[in-house]
């Protein structure tokens, strides 16, 4: 008999005010493509290269661990 413990599944309840405030108007947060566990962010629109938003909290990561 193994148990499995119960999966945690990210909500919007579980983000920040200031992180949703923070989101520009063509930004949505949405299940993640890579971790259904997790939100993902997802443009609704292109957007333009160079273009900035924030604020950022955490670590930067290189490419290769994204």
């Amino acid at each position: 008999n193994t148990t499995e413990s119960p999966v945690t599944v990210e909500t919007l309840d579980d983000v920040p005010e200031h992180v949703l405030r923070g989101l520009p108007e063509d930004v949505r947060l949405f299940p993640s493509a890579v971790d259904k566990t997790r939100l993902g962010v997802w443009a609704t629109k292109s957007i333009l290269k160079g273009k900035k938003f924030g604020p950022f909290v955490g670590d930067k990561k290189k490419r290769s661990q994204v």
